[in-house]
């Protein structure tokens, strides 16, 4: 069926953070995920991220990760779990 994005998909809408402050967020964790391959991909994971309290997640297309900048620490298996429910898989946390 080929890439979310190019099957003629409706696009997903990027919901934005409104704390966009680097400062309020003193935790960070790098997620490498596997299966994304367009915009639609990034704007899925992104979404998904953000949605957890106290979370901002800006997704790399190119590299395969996610920066996921947070308030407080959050445990790998939500993010893990967070991802999944996305349709994507992270194989890795830095």
């Amino acid at each position: 069926s080929g890439c979310c994005g190019s099957s003629g998909a409706k696009q997903v809408k990027k919901v934005k953070v409104t704390d966009r402050d680097l400062s309020h967020y003193p935790f960070c964790k790098v997620l490498k995920i596997d299966g994304m391959s367009c915009g639609n991909c990034v704007n899925r994971v992104e979404n998904s991220l953000n949605s957890l309290d106290g979370v901002w997640a800006q997704v790399d297309l190119a590299q395969g990760e996610a920066k996921v900048y947070m308030k407080e620490m959050k445990e790998d298996e939500i993010l893990k779990d967070t991802v999944k429910e996305a349709g994507y898989t992270v194989y890795k946390i830095l």
